[in-house]
């Protein structure tokens, strides 16, 4: 495997890159109608795809995306250091606060939100003893 790439599906494109670009503090390498990325780290990278693009692929083979909305389908765990500016930025962004920062007993402070969408996201970093 050279590379990974995530995809989220979203239902505001516009509004899902204003947000992911605030809380990891970084601009999009592609946004065009349909997607945008976010190189997260050399070979790994964040799409955003609205749902409606992703549902005309899909067809009738699954349930619309949309009917997911609000229920976690899945995390993001991302390694970060400074994870206070990381989580306070994620809540000016309109983050809804799942649970604060704190040691967890797998030996990361984590803190954990959702997006618009509801996808859950950790940023962990180390505790370092």
């Amino acid at each position: 495997m050279n590379a990974i790439q995530f995809i989220l599906y979203v239902s505001n494109q516009q509004a899902s890159k204003i947000f992911y670009s605030h809380i990891l503090n970084l601009e999009p390498i592609l946004d065009v109608p349909g997607m945008t990325e976010f190189q997260l780290s050399a070979n790994c990278k964040l799409g955003l795809m609205p749902e409606s693009g992703i549902a005309n692929i899909l067809g009738d083979k699954t349930p619309h995306p949309s009917s997911g909305n609000g229920i976690p389908r899945c995390e993001l765990y991302l390694s970060v250091s400074k994870i206070e500016s990381y989580f306070s930025r994620a809540i000016a962004s309109g983050a809804f606060v799942i649970s604060e920062v704190a040691p967890r007993n797998w030996g990361d402070n984590v803190g954990y939100i959702s997006d618009p969408d509801g996808h859950v996201i950790a940023f962990a970093e180390k505790i370092i003893s």
